[in-house]
């Protein structure tokens, strides 16, 4: 099995963005047809972790964080071609480690993907409270 490289890409395609998160199964939730705004996303993280397998990217974690104190993991997608070879898990590490160990890591999970986070040991919160978006 060929080698993953993860590494931190500030300036990642929206393209290559957009067909990850169509691979891994988050199209639904994601504006994937509007490719401005997926630019805009990535443009506005500020740490961007990616996953590639030959070159190829087939993972990326996308977190919104100060650097010293919170982040918040907005997005987590890794190609369904290759899931289960622990990319997620390797994103996750490499995020934590980016953003370094006095940084809390919160996410919110997809409903399909609860067991994956409960299967890695990441803690769940009980008390959070969320508004939905309007558009």
């Amino acid at each position: 099995m060929p080698d993953v490289a993860y590494g931190i890409e500030p300036d990642l395609d929206a393209a290559e963005f957009r067909r990850v998160l169509i691979e891994s199964g988050l199209a639904a939730r994601r504006p994937v047809d509007d490719l401005p705004r997926l630019a805009r996303m990535l443009a506005q993280a500020d740490l961007v972790v990616t996953a590639r397998r030959d070159g190829d990217l087939v993972g990326v974690a996308r977190t919104l964080t100060d650097f010293v104190f919170c982040a918040y993991l907005s997005d987590l997608a890794v190609s369904r071609s290759v899931q289960g070879l622990r990319i997620g898990q390797g994103l996750i590490a490499a995020t934590r480690a980016a953003v370094g160990p006095q940084v809390s890591l919160l996410l919110t999970a997809a409903p399909g993907a609860v067991n994956f986070y409960d299967r890695i040991g990441m803690p769940r919160v009980a008390d959070a409270f969320r508004y939905d978006r309007e558009a």
